[in-house]
C-alpha cells in the first residue's frame, strides 16, 4: 500500500497515499475500535458537519481571516461532502474520548484534502492549505460538534416528523374504513362499554399526531448553537463578528432558523436540549409500543385469542409449527422502542457526566439520539406500510362478542334502570344468554326502542336520549 507521512506532536506517522483523512484520524481509529460503526453510519452527522465547515470557511472569508481562494475550495469540498461524496472517508468510531475531537480532526482532513486537490495540489500538502490553520480557523471541538450533532439531529427528525405523519394517515384511513365496525371497548381487558374501531384507530392516529406536536417543540430547543465560543464559551481566537457571521451563513446552508446562543458559556457546557430531545423520543417510543401492544392482542388467536383484526402476513411464523403467522412488524418495532428508552437513559447519565466548563460525552450522546430517530423512523415507516395498511376487521366475529357482553347493559343502564339492568347483567352471566334477548324476554325496553338504542352512533358516543 502507498502512503504518506503526515506528522502530529506525537511524530510522523504513514498515512493511506489515497486517504482524504489524515494522521489525527489514523490515530483515532486505533485509539477507539470500539462499536465497528463509523460516524459515516449517520449520514445527518456528516453533512452537518460539512455544513459547519463550509459556513466558518465563509465566515472567515468575509471578515478577511480566509484567503479568498483557500475559502471557495473549502466550501467546494463541503458542497461536494453534503451530496454525499466522500462520506467512507469519514471513519472513526461514534464512540470516542475527547468530545468529539476525533471526529472534527476528522472532518478538517477531510475536507482540507479535498480543497488542496481543488486547488491543484497533493493530498497532505498542508503548507498551502491546513486541516488546523485553514479549515479549523476561529473554531474548536468544543463549538464545531455541538453545533453540527444539533444540525444533525434537525435532519434526522424532520424525517422522523414525516414518516410518522404517514403513519398517523394510515391509522386515519383505517378508522374512517372501520368508522362503522361495532365492538367492545376493554379495561383492564375486561368488558367495558361498546365502542367503533375506527374509534380505536383513530386515537392511534391522534396519539402520533401529539408526539409530532411534542418533537417540533423538542426541535426548537436545539436551534440555538453556540458556534463562535471556541474551547469553553469566551470565543478566543475568533473575530468579534465571527459568531454571528458564520451562524447568518450556517442558517442559509441548512435553511434552519439557528440562533447564537446569548451565553455561549453556558450554551457550550449545557446538555439540557439534548435531555429534553431524549425525553420526547422515549415518549414516542412509549406510545408506538402500545400501540403495537394492542395491534398484537387484538389480532391474536387465530382461533384462541381476541381475533378482533387481522394482521397481513408478512412471514412463515415458525419452523416447527405449520401455518403459523406472527405479528413480526410489531415486534420490530416494540424492540425499537424498548431501545429508544435505553438511549434515553444513556442521554440522561451522559449529560449528568459533564464537569464545569465542557460536557465530554456528547459523542454518546449523538449516538444514542440519532439511533434512536433513525431507528424510530424505520420502525413507523414499516409498521405503516408492511402491517396497518394491510389490517382487516372481522366484522361478523365482533358483532358477535358485542351481542354476548354484558357491557350492553350500561348503555342500557339509563333506559331500564340500575336494578334491573343489574338483574339482566346478573342473568346473562349465569346463562350466557344475550342482552338482548334477557331484556326483551323481560320486557324492559321494545324491540323498536331497543334497536335504537344499540345502534352504533348511539352506543359509541353522547346522545340526547341519554
Amino acid at each position: 500500500m502507498q502512503t504518506r507521512s503526515e506528522h502530529d506532536l506525537l511524530g510522523d506517522r504513514a498515512v493511506p497515499a489515497d486517504a482524504y483523512y489524515g494522521v489525527h484520524t489514523l490515530r483515532a481509529l486505533e485509539n477507539f475500535p470500539v462499536t465497528g460503526t463509523p460516524i459515516s453510519a449517520y449520514p445527518e452527522l456528516v453533512a452537518a458537519l460539512a455544513c459547519v465547515k463550509q459556513a466558518a470557511a465563509l465566515a472567515n472569508r468575509d471578515l478577511g481571516l480566509l484567503d479568498p481562494d483557500k475559502a471557495d475550495a473549502i466550501a467546494t469540498a463541503c458542497e461536494e461532502i453534503r451530496a454525499g461524496r466522500l462520506h467512507d472517508q469519514f471513519v472513526v468510531d461514534v464512540i470516542q474520548g475527547g468530545a468529539g475531537t476525533s471526529t472534527n480532526m476528522n472532518a478538517n482532513e477531510v475536507v482540507a484534502n479535498r480543497a488542496l486537490e481543488l486547488l491543484g495540489h497533493a493530498k497532505g500538502e498542508y503548507r498551502l492549505l491546513h486541516p488546523l490553520e485553514d479549515v479549523n480557523a476561529g473554531q474548536s471541538t468544543n463549538d464545531v460538534y455541538p453545533t453540527a450533532v444539533k444540525i444533525a439531529l434537525h435532519f434526522a427528525a424532520r424525517a422522523l416528523l414525516d414518516t410518522m405523519a404517514h403513519l398517523r394517515d394510515t391509522f386515519a384511513a383505517k378508522a374512517e374504513e372501520f368508522t362503522d365496525v361495532l365492538k367492545m371497548g376493554r379495561t383492564q381487558l375486561q368488558d367495558a362499554v361498546p365502542m367503533t374501531l375506527g374509534q380505536e384507530f383513530t386515537a392511534f392516529a391522534v396519539m402520533l399526531e401529539e408526539d409530532r406536536g411534542r418533537l417540533a417543540e423538542a426541535c426548537a430547543l436545539i436551534s440555538e448553537i453556540n458556534l463562535g465560543g471556541t474551547a469553553i464559551g469566551t470565543g478566543l481566537n475568533a473575530h468579534p463578528a465571527y459568531a454571528g457571521t458564520a451562524c447568518a451563513h450556517l442558517g442559509a446552508l441548512t435553511g434552519l432558523p439557528l440562533v447564537v446562543a446569548g451565553d455561549l458559556v453556558e450554551a457550550t457546557q449545557d446538555a439540557g436540549a439534548f435531555v429534553q430531545l431524549s425525553g420526547v423520543l422515549k415518549r414516542i417510543a412509549v406510545k408506538l409500543s402500545k400501540t403495537c401492544n394492542d395491534l398484537r392482542l387484538l389480532s391474536s388467536g387465530p382461533r384462541t385469542g381476541l381475533g378482533e383484526i387481522n394482521l397481513p402476513a408478512v412471514q412463515a411464523g415458525s419452523s416447527i409449527m405449520p401455518g403459523k403467522v406472527n405479528p413480526v412488524i410489531p415486534e420490530a418495532v416494540n424492540q425499537i422502542a424498548f431501545e429508544v428508552i435505553g438511549n434515553d437513559l444513556t442521554v440522561t447519565f451522559a449529560a449528568e457526566a459533564g464537569q464545569l466548563q465542557l460536557n465530554a460525552f456528547e459523542p454518546i450522546i449523538a449516538h444514542s439520539l440519532l439511533k434512536s430517530l433513525t431507528h424510530l423512523r424505520a420502525g413507523c415507516a414499516i409498521l405503516a406500510e408492511r402491517c396497518v395498511v394491510g389490517i382487516t376487521a372481522n366484522r361478523d366475529h365482533l358483532a358477535e362478542l358485542v351481542g354476548r357482553s354484558i357491557g350492553l347493559v350500561t348503555a342500557l343502564n339509563p333506559h331500564i334502570g340500575y336494578e334491573n339492568a343489574t338483574a339482566v347483567a346478573q342473568e346473562a352471566l349465569t346463562t350466557g344468554m344475550p342482552v338482548r334477548e334477557l331484556v326483551l324476554r323481560r320486557g324492559l325496553l321494545s324491540e323498536t326502542a331497543l334497536d335504537e338504542l344499540l345502534r352504533p352512533d348511539n352506543l359509541a358516543r353522547p346522545h340526547a336520549s341519554a
